[in-house]
């Protein structure tokens, strides 16, 4: 890992929160992400699991996580399993966890090796009730290939068809969603390395730079400053191609009088930064754009101003449309009949601003949690208005990262230049 160690009771509380919640006389079992094949004898860079990262730390390929609070033996009531280090395997692709190594980042005492658990495995769930199995619940994408962990579950319920089986997802969804103190120090250590790669940026935009070389400028930014790399794919979107949401081609020109939107974070310790901004390619933002991108700012700020426990996120993104309607209404994109005449079903205002505001982030950028119940004390979410004019062939979008506290929040993102004044001067 290019990351330096994390806290090891970010994750010993995080077991002990899962643990909390399940069942009496219970266990629960996680695996690994699967290696994927890409072309040839090449694979995908791996990407652990998230919820078994969440409760160990371990980013090693054919890892599990057993937990068996009730257990007889004390020892047993967690387990970490590893693929056991092999003299010739290392010599191809490295260095592979000992046990000692993985006790420390995961502060797991017991750890057993993938060859040796089916039989230890068996003895612990004759002894539950209840097995715990972990699946990708996201309600953004369904899987569209069948992952280790179904496939985990379908050997489970074939091998043990008369247990009683829950879904870890469930509790996961609630737990991963509230953020511990450990953990959004983690996440702000992501967000201080995306505020230096902004600020490195502001130096570098000019007219002629292609979008690619600003890419290779933050990626540069960022392993220079032991980030994993990208939280996701970067956009880096010069004039019109600012509009689409999802833009990663970052092949083109940025040009004299264009803006360009950069949508992008680090990734460290396993945790996300999401940050957004759109700053005028020679340095000064035209008056249209000063006054549009001002209107942004406005939506961000207010959408900030509600953002606290206890409003549901439906209320809160209506909120937000009601008060882009008054912006584009100002700013010349709406008329009153526009307005008078909507369809209740596709508001006047999303012709402009066609995405939410806000999403949970933490170790998956679209993280887990709800979006349908109140926010509560402890949520990290992006907040990320934007307007997009097809007519002038312009888009913009500002996003900053929050910590929902107890009678508010904290902006995370509260350092990086947002202003246009900010912006300009930067880029002078």
């Amino acid at each position: 890992m290019k990351y330096l160690p994390l806290n090891p009771d970010i994750f010993i509380n995080n077991r002990k929160r899962f643990v909390s919640k399940m069942q009496p006389n219970s266990i629960a079992v996680f695996v690994s992400n699967d290696e994927w094949p890409s072309n040839g004898d090449a694979i995908h860079r791996f990407k652990q699991n998230s919820d078994l990262y969440w409760l160990s730390g371990i980013e090693q390929e054919d890892s599990m996580v057993i937990l068996f609070p009730d257990s007889p033996d004390a020892k047993y009531r967690e387990v970490l399993v590893l693929v056991r280090p092999n003299e010739l395997k290392e010599k191809w692709d490295g260095k592979r966890l000992r046990a000692g190594e993985a006790s420390n980042i995961s502060g797991m005492q017991t750890i057993v090796w993938l060859d040796t658990i089916d039989a230890l495995l068996q003895t612990w769930v004759h002894l539950a009730d209840t097995i715990y199995l972990d699946s990708n619940e996201n309600d953004r994408k369904s899987p569209l290939a069948r992952s280790r962990d179904y496939r985990f579950i379908d050997e489970m319920k074939s091998r043990y068809p008369l247990h009683h089986y829950a879904r870890a997802a469930r509790i996961m969804k609630e737990l991963r969603g509230i953020k511990t103190k450990e953990e959004v120090e983690v996440i702000q250590k992501a967000i201080d390395i995306t505020d230096l790669t902004f600020r490195r940026l502001l130096g570098f935009i000019k007219p002629g730079v292609m979008e690619y070389e600003i890419e290779a400028e933050l990626v540069h930014s960022f392993l220079s400053n032991r980030a994993t790399g990208e939280a996701y794919g970067s956009i880096i979107a010069s004039g019109d191609r600012a509009r689409t949401l999802h833009y990663i081609s970052n092949n083109q020109e940025c040009k004299d009088g264009e803006l360009v939107l950069m949508d992008f974070g680090a990734s460290y310790g396993g945790y996300n930064a999401d940050l957004t901004r759109t700053v005028p390619v020679n340095g000064k933002f035209s008056r249209r754009q000063k006054t549009v991108y001002n209107a942004c700012l406005h939506l961000h700020n207010y959408a900030k101003s509600i953002l606290k426990p206890g409003i549901p996120i439906v209320d809160y993104t209506e909120m937000v449309g009601e008060e882009a309607t008054q912006q584009f209404l100002k700013i010349g994109l709406l008329r009153k009949s526009d307005v008078k005449n909507e369809d209740k079903e596709n508001r006047a205002y999303r012709k402009y601003l066609y995405h939410g505001i806000s999403h949970h982030l933490g170790l998956d950028v679209h993280d887990l949690g709800t979006r349908t119940e109140p926010i509560k004390a402890g949520m990290v979410f992006t907040v990320e208005p934007g307007i997009y004019i097809e007519e002038e062939q312009m888009g913009i979008r500002i996003e900053n990262n929050l910590w929902i506290t107890k009678n508010g929040h904290v902006d995370l993102m509260r350092n990086i230049p947002i202003t246009v004044e900010e912006i300009e001067m930067l880029m002078r």
